[in-house]
């Protein structure tokens, strides 16, 4: 079944204008989630805010939202002036400049959504856009206030349609060069032919197993149980690897090991 639009607006490219529909391409809803109860009565828990010097409940409406500039120093901050500085234009996404796709890298990409068109007229006008922005090989960029927040997305042509990322903020993003060596250690030819070929035995087309949720399949797995009133044998935890006697490690005849695993037909 398909999610249900959780934005509408319009697509802009200078006078070219068409509307828009946008959904996010994943979703958490089929995830298991708990509410916190009371043992005792069964009811759910409530929460509410306390004045952390006093202790005293905080009347509703009383809240503000606060910017720390010292030690229990804060500068208040009401939802009015927080609007006076917000994107004026929520419901448009007005393409302001293009750039190559491969110069943008990955860690800037956050959020993916799909954006297609919203009604039968604007789908020509939609249709352009992402055809010379996929013949060109470039990726709009824009603004939006998504998420409560003003945010930079980008813009990339997807088969049929745009999906539409929202990207990282600037502050967010920390520079490899800071945690990667400028020497990259150099490696023995016999090593790398060796994990090449364990690569190779290894590789196959991907598939969505891939990256299922074992842990999820064993919750629904203990609710069902609960259900039907049986008790599901809790799993004793598994001992902890022992580390290695030594630091000294003979990668190469870990990796002859390795690969005489995998002809055994011992793969993961």
């Amino acid at each position: 079944m398909a999610a249900r639009v959780f934005w509408k607006g319009y697509l802009k490219l200078s006078l070219v204008t068409c509307p828009v529909a946008m959904t996010p391409a994943t979703t958490e809803s089929e995830r298991v989630r708990f509410h916190t109860l009371n043992r005792k009565t069964g009811h759910r828990v409530a929460s509410h805010y306390v004045d952390a010097a006093t202790g005293k409940p905080v009347e509703p409406g009383s809240e503000v939202k606060g910017y720390e500039r010292g030690e229990n120093e804060f500068v208040m901050l009401e939802d009015d002036e927080l609007d006076a500085v917000a994107l004026e234009s929520t419901h448009t996404i007005d393409i302001e400049t293009f750039a190559p796709r491969e110069s943008i890298g990955w860690i800037w990409y956050d959020r993916p959504h799909y954006l297609t068109p919203n009604d039968e007229v604007g789908e020509e006008a939609f249709a352009v856009i992402r055809e010379a922005m996929a013949a060109t090989d470039v990726v709009g960029i824009s603004r939006l206030v998504m998420y409560r927040r003003e945010r930079a997305v980008l813009l990339e042509p997807r088969g049929k349609g745009i999906v539409l990322w929202t990207l990282r903020y600037g502050d967010e993003v920390r520079d490899e060069s800071d945690y990667f060596p400028e020497k990259p250690q150099k490696v023995e030819p016999k090593a790398l032919s060796l994990v090449e070929k364990l690569i190779d035995e290894r590789t196959t087309e991907w598939s969505p197993q891939m990256v299922s949720d074992p842990v999820q399949a064993s919750l629904l797995d203990l609710i069902a149980s609960k259900k039907k009133g049986r008790k599901k044998a809790v799993r004793p935890k598994a001992e902890a690897a022992e580390a290695p006697a030594g630091n000294v490690v003979n990668i190469m005849e870990a990796l002859r090991k390795s690969l005489a695993a995998e002809g055994k037909g011992s793969r993961r």
